[in-house]
């Protein structure tokens, strides 16, 4: 099956000290638009209750002089990054997190951040022989007609960029000094690792349960927990009367960069495990209603469950096992996973009362004892097959549902490893 795939790959840059101050001034500048573009947006929500969209945005500010300070497609990223925020927060706020807030102004005092600048198709040449890249000015940042930025990078030395078609250039700010981020597209043709299936439960306490018929997997999230927790906490001690204070915006951008992180090594050891045991379909849960009641209103689980949930980011991790199931060979889908923690994956009787405590199901009409995240994931896998009652389940042994493998999250060297059997008493 042929597919077309995207990556996006990190880069340094050696000329650093030629290109900083351009860069500099690309970075303010987007500050700057991003900065009319929220003030625009609030105008218009105190007056109609309304969103602008970022084709208002664009419309109405195309003609403003800090719009002209980038190049036009640097310009309408902005105003698409800003449309998203705020969409991200009516979102949350329409979903019951009344802590969501609205994004906000990129200004401290008198100085502005240096925000990411996006360079689309026209804003860029990339001159893969001489591994340079040349970024685009706005009219009012430019000396005369054909001032740009030259840039030389760095990647990976397995990584040749012209393999790729790229689609975008971005030059972000991190830790003190620019780099570049190639936005790649390509068409990939992955043979199938095989014909056998495997399901995901994605969870809080664990965030991912895999089932593979014969075998199940728990990854934990207790470290992911603990980072949110710390980092969490420092954010909302170092808000201030002013606004978010430095240490907490540095304290926001860790934990992101931290659940990412967690979220790719988990996803590509998924897909590392699926292709190991011939895995050629996976299914994983589909979760996108549990934050909402059926008639669209905000679905309360509590202090404590909401603060954890809205925490949670299935999303990313649905989004990457997609992708990277994709480039493996690896048919992935995203089923609903109702009931699925209800009905016993060995006999399908289903009942409401059979998850007896946390982490523990047994069926009242088998005796059949599992973990109940391993047999969540175990009745998704089953989702894929052609027909899951055409074998008696009863004849099968469960001992794989009850005594799950477990990978725990090492922080010291960023990857998951194997743990003693988790062991699971009726």
């Amino acid at each position: 099956m042929t597919t077309r795939t995207i990556r996006t790959f990190e880069a340094t840059i050696p000329n650093q000290q030629q290109v900083r101050d351009d860069l500099d001034e690309l970075g303010w500048a987007a500050s700057k638009l991003w900065n009319v573009g929220r003030y625009y947006a609030q105008g218009v929500w105190d007056d109609t209750g309304e969103i602008p969209d970022d084709g208002e945005l664009k419309r109405e500010l195309k003609g403003h002089e800090r719009y002209t300070d980038l190049h036009s497609q640097s310009s309408q990223r902005v105003l698409e990054e800003l449309a998203e925020a705020f969409n991200g927060w009516f979102t949350k706020r329409r979903n019951g997190d009344s802590r969501a807030r609205p994004p906000g102004y990129r200004k401290r005092g008198d100085s502005h951040p240096r925000s990411t600048v996006s360079f689309k198709a026209a804003g860029f040449k990339h001159d893969a022989q001489y591994q340079r890249v040349r970024l685009s000015k706005g009219r009012n940042l430019k000396e005369h007609r054909s001032d740009f930025v030259l840039c030389e990078y760095e990647t990976r030395p397995d990584m040749d960029l012209s393999e790729w078609d790229i689609q975008q250039v971005r030059a972000v700010h991190k830790r003190g000094e620019w780099r570049l981020q190639f936005v790649c597209r390509t068409t990939i043709d992955p043979d199938s690792p095989g014909d056998r299936t495997a399901g995901v439960d994605l969870g809080i306490s664990n965030i991912a349960a895999v089932s593979f018929g014969d075998e199940t997997m728990l990854f934990p999230g207790g470290w992911l927990k603990e980072s949110k927790h710390y980092y969490k906490q420092v954010e909302y001690e170092c808000e201030g009367e002013n606004g978010i204070s430095r240490r907490a915006r540095n304290a926001k951008r860790t934990l992101k960069d931290r659940r990412r992180h967690f979220h790719h090594v988990l996803s590509k050891r998924i897909v590392a495990e699926c292709v190991e045991r011939n895995v050629g379909q996976l299914v994983v849960g589909d979760l996108g209603g549990i934050r909402s009641e059926d008639d669209g209103s905000g679905r309360d689980w509590g202090r404590h469950g909401n603060k954890m949930l809205h925490g949670w980011g299935f999303g990313l991790l649905t989004t990457m096992l997609e992708y990277k199931g994709e480039a493996a060979g690896i048919e992935v889908a995203v089923d609903s996973e109702r009931n699925t923690s209800k009905t016993c994956s060995v006999c399908g009787h289903k009942n409401d009362s059979q998850r007896v405590e946390r982490g523990l199901y047994h069926c009242q009409q088998c005796g059949r004892t599992a973990n109940a995240d391993a047999n969540g994931a175990e009745n998704i896998r089953q989702t894929l097959l052609p027909n899951p009652d055409a074998f008696d389940r009863l004849d099968r042994d469960n001992g794989c549902l009850a005594q799950p493998a477990v990978c725990s999250f090492d922080a010291t060297d960023g990857r998951f490893h194997p743990q003693e059997r988790a062991h699971c008493e009726p």
